[in-house]
């Protein structure tokens, strides 16, 4: 018995994540148009309905763009902070509100903790997900870290972290110089490096396997994320790291056994 972590699709385009165990089918996020939500995940052989119900991080477009459509096409639950839902008009009926830190059961088998994490303009939260004694974490749109996000998420058997830019292409790139000190400060996104900084505080021998998200089509390439990420945690990290790109999904990664398999105050949910 596992729970399937499964990027539906990460990028500046859009993000939403599939979380699925045997009793629960949850969304970390869902910044996709609905047809697009519709073929994604119809290429796991499954539908809208299918879902029990979407957490979001924060209010931004490419994350959350897409939550108020579910409440009124597919009647899914939507549970956000109260700024998040605000900015988003969500319908209140369908909507419930967290708090940092509440531990959010869904069914019988799964908990979501929101975890705050520093990102301007917003009240964002990363999240980390525990099943059968094991734990995922989901992390984007984030400028740095806090020691509260590195207790929660060391030792965490899989951790999917934005790895934002490569700062060499950011600073010589077309951008203008506001949004270049935008990005790179601590309310922007994490670089390459400072992801492989994160990650070699928090991985443990317990850490299976890391996915990189939310890269830059125009700051950051596949293979200078990935090599500058295991430069900082080849010493702390032996497992499974893959990229998820913006036209997921490309594969899942499995907790809840013994190895991980790659392929192509407490509130309850509504």
């Amino acid at each position: 018995m596992t729970m399937t972590i499964t990027h539906l699709g990460s990028g500046s385009r859009g993000n939403s994540t599939l979380l699925e165990t045997p009793r629960a089918k949850v969304l970390i996020d869902q910044g996709f148009s609905g047809a697009q939500l519709v073929k994604r995940l119809a290429r796991l052989q499954l539908t809208p309905d299918d879902i029990d119900c979407v957490f979001l991080s924060h209010h931004h477009g490419d994350h959350g763009g897409g939550a108020k459509m579910l409440q009124t096409k597919w009647n899914i639950p939507v549970l956000a902070n109260e700024r998040t839902a605000l900015e988003l008009d969500l319908v209140p009926e369908m909507t419930t509100f967290f708090e940092a830190l509440d531990l959010v059961k869904v069914g019988s088998d799964l908990a979501v903790l929101p975890v705050p994490v520093p990102h301007a303009g917003s009240d964002n939260v990363g999240f980390v997900a525990s099943y059968g004694g094991e734990r995922a974490a989901i992390i984007t749109d984030l400028g740095s870290w806090t020691e509260e996000l590195v207790t929660h998420v060391r030792g965490c058997e899989h951790i999917s972290v934005e790895a934002n830019y490569d700062h060499n292409r950011l600073m010589h790139g077309p951008y203008p110089y506001s949004l270049k000190d935008r990005i790179s400060g601590r309310g922007g996104h994490l670089s390459n490096e400072q992801t492989g900084r994160f990650l070699a505080e928090v991985c443990t021998e317990a850490t299976r396997s890391i996915t990189l998200m939310h890269l830059s089509e125009k700051n950051n390439l596949p293979h200078l994320a990935e090599s500058t990420v295991l430069y900082f945690i080849d010493e702390v990290f032996s497992g499974d790291l893959r990229i998820s790109g913006q036209n997921g999904p490309d594969f899942s990664h499995y907790i809840g056994q013994e190895s991980t398999v790659v392929k192509p105050n407490e509130k309850v949910a509504k």
